[in-house]
């Protein structure tokens, strides 16, 4: 009987051992919390933990302007990098925000966001030449204003622009563009959405001609790692105001990924980190993942190597380019 009963408990704790080979887990391949029993929350970075200066969704800036006004007479400026670049009457250029959503349209810009980016005011604004009058709309804010919507998305400017030409919002937080005619986000070729950035699958693979392949968001932008992460039991050590700097990638189903080792192939590093704060965070290879608020277009690769501590991601999950 012990013989059976001491044969039964090593079959289990092999058992056990295999579930928490991925992540260091047992619910890998699903959804993994990565912060083992003691270790409530990931560790505060200090100052120089690498990620760089607080950027986060953009500071205000008196000399760009904070009040919300509306946008007059539109119109459209053709830029080398952005291609078509809709603007208000005064040149200043339009953005839209990526936690917005146009279908019904909604603004998730309040706070501290709207002093950033001021919103663009619906009364008054008239569609560029050319471009379809019907494309324009207003959605009503928390605060019972109307807000310019352009193909069913909100628009704002960014107070750091402090000039017409300015796109110093292009990229920032990951999340904000600068809007094409359409609505779209502005991308070289016209019409929005450009090659670049076009019906991207959630993660998926670019050949950078220096990095090699580098795993890429759905809007084309890098991804990347932390050194200071622990990918076993997975953990993030960039919290508060690393995560300005260095947005997280939400999670992306495995069905929406292009290239990425992790996904298809058996392996079960291809899961999800339940963060301290409450949020949820993809990772591969048990590593996770973020994009970089210095990287304004699809394919900048700014983030590669700062600190000594952060790098683009191969599919595999390893670090490119890490001496």
């Amino acid at each position: 009987m012990k013989t059976w009963r001491s044969a039964s408990l090593a079959v289990t704790a092999v058992a056990v051992m295999a579930l928490t080979s991925a992540c260091g887990e047992e619910n890998a391949g699903q959804t993994n919390t990565g912060t083992p029993a003691g270790n409530a929350a990931a560790a505060q970075p200090g100052a120089d933990a690498g990620y760089g200066a607080d950027t986060g969704y953009g500071n205000a800036d008196p000399a760009g302007g904070t009040d919300a006004k509306g946008g007059g007479q539109l119109a459209v400026w053709e830029s080398k990098e952005l291609g078509e670049v809709l603007t208000d009457s005064d040149g200043f250029t339009l953005y839209r925000f990526d936690d917005d959503t146009p279908k019904p349209p909604k603004s998730n810009c309040s706070g501290d966001c709207e002093k950033a980016w001021p919103v663009v005011l619906a009364d008054g604004a008239e569609a560029p030449e050319g471009v379809d009058k019907a494309l324009l709309g207003s959605v009503t804010r928390a605060d019972g204003t109307k807000q310019l919507t352009v193909g069913n998305w909100p628009v704002y400017r960014y107070a750091q622009d402090t000039k017409p030409g300015d796109v110093k919002g292009q990229g920032v937080g990951g999340k904000w563009y600068a809007a094409a005619p359409d609505g779209k986000k502005a991308a070289p070729g016209g019409g929005g959405e450009g090659a670049e950035a076009a019906d991207l699958p959630g993660l998926s693979v670019r050949k950078d001609p220096k990095l090699g392949e580098i795993v890429v968001d759905r809007n084309g932008m890098t991804v990347y790692r932390f050194e200071k992460d622990v990918p076993w039991p997975m953990k993030s050590n960039c919290v508060g105001e690393c995560l300005k700097k260095w947005p997280i990638v939400e999670p992306v189903d495995a069905s929406d990924t292009e290239g990425i080792a992790n996904t298809n192939d058996g392996r079960r590093g291809y899961v999800v980190l339940n963060r301290p704060e409450g949020t949820k965070q993809q990772s591969i290879d048990c590593w996770p993942l973020y994009t970089f608020a210095g990287d304004k277009k699809p394919g900048d690769t700014n983030g590669q190597g700062v600190g000594g501590t952060w790098y683009a991601i191969s599919p595999e999950g390893k670090a490119v380019g890490k001496p």
